[in-house]
């Protein structure tokens, strides 16, 4: 059994968050190998509306679906049934069409062919070349001028372009999305099944899923953006309701007394009550950096400030399976080793396995990583392991 940690500190610094306008609202969560040690929220699952959030509340995760996903993926490699190494296009022939993005002159882009295949530990890793529109100008132009939809529009996403040769740079991108059709192609069952039975089955996590049911959609925060004047207002739904694809990179909800689970089972080692979702061996891969004398980037420029502004980790980070590391100790902090990720709608998650625990924190609002919730971050990490000393 876990034992509590004294949470008013967090408590506080949740609601004043709220209160203050830098979050519609929040959602925050601690545990350690044991259980859950502190859990709290605040605020409206909608701006204006009954019904305030708590640990049971339904969000929607984003990119933090990506950690998922890899976990299916390496389950697979686990099995042999898919290779690290091999070439994507060995599963995924249409792979091998995707050029090099030199640049757009005009309405014209300038393509080449790629001077690498791309591997499976290249989309795992973020080092094939793929991107996102709102962290590369140059992708967004492309988009906007082929008509060619984001990953949040049809299956004509998987047409976008490389931005680099494969294995030459960390560029952040729609790596796990592709992932994702690679491990359907060699199962033979959509990532929808993969998630349920490798890893929210065994896991008990019932809330976790890529579409919401009535009663689950009813329990949701909506995505919430600043309004004119001051304040949030209320987008509504942002995700597609009849996917063309399930998006492995993006397209989960979850609940964070669900995802915690995960986190556990990662802490942990790859298993949580008995069940087992990965070795020891491939959880310390994931949490060793992937990506050798490549650096993941100290400052990501956005390319979309509505959707999010810079994003400025600074020095001294790389990336294992599905994981940003840290490889210092932060002051106050996690430490060194730490794996970690967030998700679009300001959703960030970590597992500190040296210190003994884990975290994540959620509100369904854009833009990503805005001062307001990534200051929030910070300081709930800060207040978390003040109160563990």
């Amino acid at each position: 059994m876990a034992n509590k940690i004294d949470g008013s500190a967090i408590d506080q610094l949740l609601q004043t968050a709220v209160q203050d306008g830098a979050v519609p609202h929040v959602a925050a969560i601690a545990a350690d190998r044991d259980g859950i040690i502190y859990e709290g929220g605040a605020g409206p699952r909608t701006v204006g509306e009954p019904g305030d959030v708590d640990t049971g509340t339904q969000f929607r995760i984003m990119s933090m679906t990506k950690i998922i996903a890899t976990t299916v993926a390496l389950q697979q490699v686990e099995r042999g049934a898919l290779e690290l190494d091999a070439p994507v296009d060995t599963y995924l022939p249409e792979f091998a069409d995707l050029q090099v993005l030199e640049s757009v002159d005009g309405d014209t882009p300038k393509l080449r062919p790629a001077g690498a295949r791309a591997t499976v530990k290249n989309l795992i890793t973020h080092t094939s070349g793929l991107g996102y529109w709102f962290f590369n100008e140059k992708l967004a132009r492309f988009e906007q001028v082929t008509g060619t939809p984001n990953v949040l529009g049809g299956a004509g996403a998987f047409g976008a372009p490389l931005l680099a040769d494969p294995g030459t740079t960390f560029e952040y991108g729609i790596n796990t999305d592709w992932l994702g059709r690679v491990v359907e192609k060699v199962t033979g069952k959509g990532l929808d099944v993969l998630v349920k039975e490798g890893v929210t089955g065994p896991l008990g996590m019932n809330d976790t899923m890529f579409l919401l049911d009535d009663g689950r959609k009813a329990n949701a925060v909506t995505v919430h953006v600043p309004a004119e004047g001051g304040g949030w207002a209320s987008a509504g739904e942002l995700l597609p309701q009849e996917p063309e694809w399930w998006a492995g990179g993006h397209g989960l909800y979850s609940t964070p007394r669900d995802y915690i689970r995960f986190e556990r089972a990662l802490l942990r080692g790859g298993e949580l009550d008995g069940e087992r979702i990965l070795s020891q061996e491939t959880v310390d891969a994931a949490f060793t950096n992937q990506i050798g004398d490549l650096d993941f980037p100290a400052e990501i420029p956005t390319a979309d400030p509505p959707i999010t502004a810079t994003f400025a980790p600074g020095p001294g980070f790389k990336w294992g399976y599905g994981l940003l590391l840290n490889t210092a100790d932060v002051p106050g902090a996690r430490r060194a080793g730490t794996g970690a990720w967030a998700g679009l709608f300001n959703t960030h998650f970590w597992v500190d396995r040296s210190t003994g625990v884990c975290a994540s924190i959620y509100t369904n609002s854009l833009p990503f990583i805005e001062e307001g919730a990534l200051s929030l971050y910070g300081n709930f990490e800060g207040a978390l392991y003040a109160a563990l000393r």
